[in-house]
């Protein structure tokens, strides 16, 4: 793997390549393990938008300013989400492990205008039928079970055991998906494998299989509509064909699943390795609540985000962009940027201000973070109540990131604890009729 601090020397760009002889590559060991480290290397060398190289040397640039992703984020008429404005498709090949992400799709990601409002105003509106007290309610429930799994033993694995398994099973319940099912399981590993792949994945042929498996879980909700969102996106008045609908549940799936998983797992690292943190949250100087954030600010799970195409010639951060260039949004460095705080107080308590959920129309739709946040501040205060003297059980120098420029979050994170006979509370089903529970999609015991 290369060197993403080094230069890519004697590397000659693709035609209309918008990068220059500087271009940095985005891959390797370093940058996977500390980002941070290049973000402030390429602000010293380039300044708010830097020069760099996708996998196979395909030229972008990386926005990497607060000011700079915000002002992109806000001017969909400069910078404009649908990929096939791209001017580098003629060197991209049929198996690049990037199509995930910038195939166009008839998704709601790639949709601009009018089309975009129409169809994230669907998803807003079957994400808003929700109701948070009772997913809150669920998602406790559904906490406990795992705990349960594995409270009996003193030590568990944290990532697969708890910070994935929670997300999504919550997401699957939502969209009325079968809770436990080989056919979920596979799901949910395939849209893992396709928007954050690990070495020897296939991201291709694993959204092929995604595309797949929704479109039948749509035929069966259209035949067969419940109180879940897949059903409400089939009965809203928009009318949205069934591949639309596929598409568009591909985004919400993915958007529930891994960025809320890996914030869970940033935060409990935090806690479990930075004491100033860990004191702050148990002294009860900083809710859980506000813990979650600072992680947004410190470590954001979305790190990266392909992208937006320029619509025209168009200067930015002092680099003239041409018209077809493609920009990553640097949500991380953004979020770090030393030109909003000066002083290195980064997520000052009680700041929301971040970009950790995009900015502008094609933000995450509301009220998709509040329940991104119940999901995560759920299962890091059922952890910390069920198992109050958890502690790392490997040296924090050990703990490694997931071989990704996208997402941030840990392979492992393995903990012991005092072993616990004791079930959750909300591992006993409480009384009341299933419908109680309905208006979430799910029966009281079918656990995401």
């Amino acid at each position: 793997m290369s060197d993403p601090t080094a230069h890519a020397s004697g590397a000659t760009p693709p035609p209309g390549c918008p990068a220059h002889a500087g271009a940095v590559r985005l891959g390797g060991l370093q940058y996977q393990q500390t980002p941070a480290e290049l973000y402030r290397a390429l602000r010293r060398e380039h300044g708010a938008v830097a020069p760099v190289l996708l996998d196979g040397d395909i030229p972008a640039w990386l926005v990497l300013g607060y000011s700079e992703v915000s002002y992109v984020t806000t001017h969909d008429e400069l910078f404009a989400r649908d990929s096939r404005r791209w001017n580098q498709w003629d060197a991209i090949p049929a198996d690049w492990p990037l199509l995930p992400y910038v195939g166009y799709q008839p998704s709601v990601l790639f949709t601009e205008g009018l089309e975009h409002q129409r169809r994230a105003g669907v998803i807003s509106e079957a994400l808003e039928a929700v109701d948070q007290f009772e997913f809150g309610y669920n998602c406790r429930r559904i906490a406990d079970e795992l705990i349960d799994g594995f409270a009996g033993s003193g030590q568990a694995e944290l990532m697969a055991a708890y910070a994935h398994a929670l997300p999504m099973r919550a997401a699957v319940q939502m969209c009325g998906m079968p809770a436990h099912s080989t056919d979920t399981d596979d799901l949910v590993e395939d849209l893992r494998m396709s928007l954050d792949a690990a070495e020897g994945d296939d991201p291709v042929a694993a959204y092929g299989r995604v595309g797949q498996r929704l479109a039948a879980l749509v035929k069966e909700k259209r035949d067969t509509p419940g109180p879940d969102v897949i059903s409400r996106m089939l009965t809203h008045p928009a009318g949205l064909a069934d591949e639309e609908i596929v598409q568009d549940l591909i985004s919400i799936i993915a958007a529930a699943q891994q960025p809320t998983a890996n914030w869970i797992g940033n935060t409990l690292r935090r806690l479990l390795t930075d004491d100033r943190f860990a004191l702050n949250v148990s002294g009860g100087r900083l809710s859980v609540g506000q813990a979650l954030n600072e992680v947004l600010w410190l470590e954001t799970p979305t790190q990266n985000f392909i992208g937006r195409w320029a619509d025209r010639d168009v200067q930015l951060g002092g680099r003239h962009i041409k018209a077809g260039d493609c920009l990553v949004l640097g949500f991380a460095a953004a979020n770090t940027d030393p030109q909003i705080w000066p002083e290195g107080h980064v997520g000052a308590e009680g700041n929301s201000s971040h970009l950790s959920f995009s900015n502008g129309e094609h933000r995450c739709p509301y009220p998709a973070p509040q329940l991104a946040d119940v999901m995560a501040r759920t299962a890091v205060e059922a952890l910390l109540e069920r198992l109050p003297d958890v502690m790392l059980a490997v040296e924090p120098q050990e703990l490694t990131w997931r071989p990704s420029i996208w997402m941030r979050g840990l392979t492992t994170l393995p903990v012991s604890f005092t072993p616990s006979s004791h079930p959750g509370p909300q591992s006993v089903t409480p009384g009341g009729s299933d419908g109680e529970l309905a208006e979430t999609g799910m029966d009281a015991l079918d656990i995401l």
